[in-house]
């Protein structure tokens, strides 16, 4: 009996354990990613949620692509997490079958940061950032991340300029 009580007792405490490592999300406005856009020199809007929204231009290409900033972080243990992400399609109307999820995949496993995911019916590129970073560390994220979008828009869609 005694060896039975200590293994509940003992899996009691793995399970109060292991949620304390579960992903937590803080929801402070945060005015550090306001003051490093400004630094980047981004123009953007914060939207009802509090994430950070931007319109990057590409004027020779005659195409946008829009970019979000989550205005809140994530925690997972020691790790803050901010996510940047941009849509690049949607599954139904561009055809994201299973073939296309399988070449996703394998395109997130090539990449060094960032990899693809599929939210709702949208197709989103999407970078976990650990807080802290630099504004010039934002400016790189964002860079990435607009541009690798906006090419899979383009791949999926042909000249479409949607998102």
């Amino acid at each position: 009996m005694l060896k039975v009580k200590s293994f509940a007792r003992l899996a009691a405490l793995a399970v109060v354990g292991s949620l304390a490592l579960a992903p937590v999300a803080t929801s402070a406005a945060d005015d550090s990613v306001r003051s490093r856009l400004d630094l980047s020199g981004y123009k953007y809007e914060v939207d009802k949620d509090g994430d950070y929204k931007l319109v990057i231009n590409y004027t020779a290409e005659k195409r946008t692509q829009l970019v979000w900033i989550s205005g809140s972080t994530e925690s997972y243990g020691a790790f803050n997490v901010r996510e940047i992400y941009s849509p690049a399609g949607r599954v139904k109307a561009d055809g994201i079958d299973g073939t296309k999820a399988l070449d996703l995949m394998l395109r997130s496993g090539k990449t060094k940061l960032g990899d693809w995911e599929i939210r709702g019916d949208g197709l989103y590129y999407v970078i976990k950032v650990p807080e802290p970073f630099t504004a010039d560390q934002l400016k790189s994220a964002i860079k990435l991340v607009a541009e690798t979008a906006d090419n899979m828009e383009i791949e999926l869609s042909g000249t479409r300029d949607a998102l």
